[in-house]
């Protein structure tokens, strides 16, 4: 055969040990080849692809579907000039997915509103897209899912159940504060997962203030560190930009008169 039937045929016989057709493709390219078919393989490698291709679909739609991420929120509707251009550099990188290799933790910070759930879903988008299983979840809710499985008796089983997806969305942590039995599960969680598995977390507290979320000081530093140890640190400057978006509406109104007094975004002790 040429060089181009030989690589034909070895894209087959590959295709069909990914199929896990493993009786059929060690000896399915020289069969075809001694009955005198060897053209066949080109019509045969086509069909094969086709059949990639869509089980390559199917399966991104089931991982799209199980990691519960908000369907508006990617990349192309995420504006990437209301950032500075480094940190959209390092969004677009991250996209890319190599950070799961190594389990390396995301950490995302800034005021409410600057962007930065809207690019952790972005980010766990573009994984989905490349195979990578994902699981979004706001913080709060979370929190409630580990408390019931611990009163259950089964939290072991939803750390397996966790530990399945390659990347943890962990949404708004620190917005409301946390008890002492909230806290202890939320810390095991995070031990799970270190240097195991990946968790992207944003939050509005810089970790100076994350005494929020663990009431106990060894906790917090103990969280802080396995966290951080293995991390991309992202943080996302400026005012709200859904505040912002409202008052240029308002101004673009061809009638009416400004409100007046209206409150400053909201402090908090993110870095900018």
């Amino acid at each position: 055969m040429s060089a181009a039937k030989i690589d034909v045929g070895t894209s087959v016989t590959e295709m069909l040990r990914g199929f896990n057709l493993t009786a059929m493709a060690p000896d399915f390219v020289a069969r075809i080849s001694e009955a005198g078919h060897a053209q066949a393989l080109e019509v045969v490698h086509e069909l094969l692809e086709l059949e990639a291709d869509a089980r390559r679909e199917r399966r991104i739609a089931r991982l799209r579907k199980a990691s519960n991420l908000p369907v508006a929120k990617t990349i192309d509707d995420f504006d990437l000039e209301r950032i500075p251009a480094p940190l959209a550099d390092r969004v677009r990188e991250l996209m890319g997915g190599g950070f799961l290799e190594g389990a390396t933790n995301i950490l995302a910070f800034g005021l409410p509103g600057v962007g930065k759930s809207h690019a952790a879903c972005a980010i766990g988008h573009a994984l989905v897209d490349t195979g990578h299983s994902v699981l979004f979840r706001p913080a709060y809710r979370l929190v409630q899912d580990l408390l019931a499985a611990k009163r259950d008796l089964v939290l072991p089983k939803l750390l397996r159940r966790l530990d399945h997806f390659e990347m943890l969305i962990i949404d708004d942590i620190g917005y409301i504060k946390q008890n002492t039995d909230e806290a202890e599960v939320l810390f095991t969680l995070i031990s799970e997962r270190y240097e195991r598995r990946s968790l992207l977390i944003t939050s509005n507290l810089v970790f100076s203030d994350w005494e929020r979320i663990f009431p106990s000081a060894i906790a917090t530093v103990a969280a802080i560190d396995r966290l951080v140890h293995h991390s991309v640190i992202l943080e996302f400057p400026g005012p709200s930009q859904r505040s912002d978006g409202g008052t240029k509406a308002h101004q673009d109104k061809p009638v009416g008169r400004r409100k007046q007094g209206a409150s400053a975004p909201p402090k908090s002790g993110a870095r900018a």
